[in-house]
């Protein structure tokens, strides 16, 4: 260590980026920038790849000591582009993929690299089972640290409640970094925090201990209904039974411009069982209908959609409704939904109740524990690119579309979900985690990170000195 800086402070000595580096001009550099979303492109003065712990400390130390703006990336799936920053430094930890069962203890420690996929899969072959998402490409550490919505919220609770412990990179003193353990012992209110405060808000998650819950099979129903004219008995039938069904039913709407889909899994269930509990909505029109009974990891992966077949673009705009929506919501939903600028984007919902109601001992940051369901509006359009965003013709109309819809749902939602940001909200921060836990995480921020050194366009800041 160094004296000599500023305010008494050792300094670090000068770092070196390791692991691997990706520059303009690079080969690789076009790949290695892009993200998930295309609407959003960035190009950043490097891009550190990440082989272990280390080279995200001599990133962070290095970046610090060269006043050098810097973004967190797991997955790619920040979905206003956060991730990624112009002329700054990416520091991307979606190489770090070790895991570590402890089946006794019935815990895994996973690299913040690790998908949702790969998650998912690794511990259905132990029959164990966290919450996930339904996107097996985006990565787990993502997700969980703004909460975590998944096929299993109501049997399992969040992502981020089964978030037992966390290696994280911090700044230290005046240019450095260092790698702290965060547990229910130790940095316990750090660990609040990361159980929804959102990626990139403290440091660099580079190890996720979970909570890890037997899950032998699971009952998968599909249900698929040809236009809307159905929609108000489907979402008025939906809306009145999962929330209150048994929390082995977990279940997601997803409606679309000419056509409604049904997702629900029963944990530990028989077909009968399940379509038992969703006979209320299955009885509405005349839906396509497959069961299929299996391994968590089989499902899981059965129904992942290849990324050439997504849309390269898009545009979300996340809500949480705690009373069930009136008839004028559905009408709503069922107008935009046929002006849809495509027939991928949707308005999908995902059901609430059951483990979710509970926090887990230590509590956590995510605020929507009393919320019916989620609801998320999505647009998506465009094809994949290595010039991704230029000129779409249809990126102004789908943009438009997400605000005004998301306008004319405004009397009949509440909040919204820090994984799915909301540009432009007024008071984003109580939208998010209400103002009480915005204010106790604004006092973590300054504990770990003073000088905000992680910093985006809607993260949090920290209290005043």
């Amino acid at each position: 260590m160094a004296a000599g800086h500023p305010g008494n402070t050792p300094g670090c000595p000068p770092a070196t980026l390791t692991g691997h580096i990706v520059r303009p001009g690079d080969a690789a550099y076009t790949e290695a920038r892009l993200g998930w979303d295309q609407l959003f492109s960035h190009y950043p003065l490097a891009i550190v790849f990440a082989q272990e712990t280390q080279d995200v400390v001599n990133a962070l130390t290095w970046a610090r000591q060269h006043n050098v703006a810097l973004r967190v990336r797991s997955g790619r799936h920040a979905l206003e582009g956060w991730s990624n920053v112009d002329n700054g430094i990416v520091i991307d930890v979606s190489r770090l993929k070790s895991v570590r069962l402890d089946p006794g203890a019935r815990l895994v420690t996973v690299g913040s690299g690790l998908t949702q996929l790969e998650t998912v899969t690794t511990l259905a072959k132990h029959n164990l089972a966290v919450t996930t998402g339904s996107e097996g490409s985006v990565s787990v550490c993502g997700a969980t640290l703004g909460g975590g919505l998944g096929p299993l919220n109501r049997r399992l609770g969040m992502a981020c409640d089964s978030l037992m412990a966390a290696e994280i990179v911090v700044p230290a003193g005046h240019d450095c970094a260092e790698v702290i353990n965060v547990d229910s012992e130790h940095h316990s209110d750090l660990l609040w925090a990361l159980r929804g405060a959102g990626n990139g808000n403290f440091g660099i998650v580079t190890q996720l201990t979970y909570q890890v819950y037997p899950l032998a099979s699971l009952a998968y129903v599909q249900a698929t209904w040809d236009g809307l004219g159905d929609l108000h008995r489907i979402f008025e039938a939906w809306q009145r039974t999962v929330p209150a069904a048994d929390s082995r039913l977990g279940s997601e709407l997803e409606v679309r411009k000419s056509q409604i889909l049904l997702s629900a899994w029963l944990v530990e269930g028989a077909a009968a069982q399940a379509t038992e509990m969703l006979a209320p909505i299955l009885s509405s029109g005349t839906p396509d209908v497959t069961v299929q009974v299996g391994n968590w990891g089989d499902i899981f992966a059965g129904a992942q959609l290849p990324l050439e077949q997504e849309p390269a673009n898009w545009k979300f705009f996340s809500q949480f409704v705690k009373e069930l929506f009136p008839e004028k919501a559905i009408d709503i939903i069922g107008d935009f939904m046929r002006n849809a600028p495509t027939e991928q984007s949707n308005y999908f919902v995902d059901a609430f109740g059951g483990a979710i109601r509970r926090e887990p001992p230590g509590g956590t940051a995510f605020a929507h524990r009393d919320a019916l369901f989620y609801g998320e509006i999505g647009a998506g359009w465009g094809t994949r690119s290595a010039q991704p965003g230029v000129g779409n013709p249809l990126t102004s109309q789908a943009q438009a579309w997400t605000a005004e819809f998301s306008q004319a749902l405004r009397p009949y939602v509440d909040g919204a979900y820090v994984n799915v940001p909301n540009v432009g909200m007024q008071q984003w921060e109580t939208a998010y985690w209400g103002r009480q836990r915005f204010e106790r995480l604004r006092r973590i921020k300054a504990k770990y990170d003073p000088g905000n050194v992680f910093r985006y366009e809607q993260s949090i800041p920290p209290a005043s000195q």
